[in-house]
């Protein structure tokens, strides 16, 4: 008996077929969307340690002359050179689609093109390592853009990979299977149903010729009685 009830009728036989191929089409299509997304998600994780890796060197570095100039500099000196800013950046977010995962994508563009804007003070009294902090802020900020992206991006293309691997392991392991199963069972029960009628119609038809031979010996044994009364008289 097949895991699941069935009706055990050629429509339904034809029904499971049609769908048992387009599971096993659907099946390979999973596996190779799931091969390829492995290889995507592979390929950003490489790319991911590698920006991780630039941006935490260059913030540390970023940090080191904010030590070196807040060790040069006041508190306030260092609050109110900071304080308020001259330049501003707009941020905007598309999508980029993977293997049918929409990923996002930000870029973003400053106020001014000015490169003298990202210092917000003027230069006479502050130290060159807030310079240099600043800067190295600000020339860090594309690649931590990037390492969001990456970030995300990965974290999309796992939970992508699980469900296709739930659902390639579904049709595999279980779909496919009971389907199988299913036309294996109807198929027996056809096959049974067909000798069954093949073994009864033989018996109909031996009990019509012997029904046949039957009459045709009461009636030679009627035709031999008329004979000889005939001869008798």
């Amino acid at each position: 008996m097949p895991a699941i009830n069935v009706n055990p009728t050629r429509q339904e036989l034809t029904r499971l077929k049609t769908r048992l191929k387009t599971s096993i089409r659907g099946h390979k299509l999973l596996k190779d969307k799931r091969d390829e997304l492995m290889k995507q998600f592979l390929d950003v994780v490489r790319e991911n340690r590698a920006l991780r890796k630039k941006v935490e060197d260059a913030l540390m570095a970023a940090h080191g002359s904010f030590t070196v100039a807040s060790a040069l500099m006041s508190t306030e000196m260092l609050k109110q050179s900071l304080m308020y800013p001259k330049q501003s950046v707009e941020l905007t977010m598309d999508f980029q689609n993977i293997m049918s995962v929409n990923v996002p994508q930000y870029h973003f563009k400053t106020r001014t093109a000015d490169a003298g804007d990202v210092y917000p003070y003027g230069f006479a009294a502050t130290s060159g390592a807030l310079d240099d902090a600043v800067d190295a802020l600000s020339g860090v900020f594309q690649d931590m853009l990037r390492l969001a992206e990456m970030e995300k991006t990965s974290q999309l293309l796992a939970e992508e990979i699980e469900k296709t691997r739930r659902r390639v392991n579904a049709l595999e392991y279980v779909k496919i299977p009971q389907m199988q199963e299913s036309i294996k069972y109807i198929s027996m029960k056809l096959d049974e149903n067909e000798r069954s009628n093949t073994i009864r119609l033989m018996k109909v038809k031996d009990m019509l010729l012997k029904e046949a031979i039957e009459e045709k010996r009461e009636a030679d044994q009627e035709a031999m009685k008329s004979f000889r009364e005939e001869e008798e008289l």
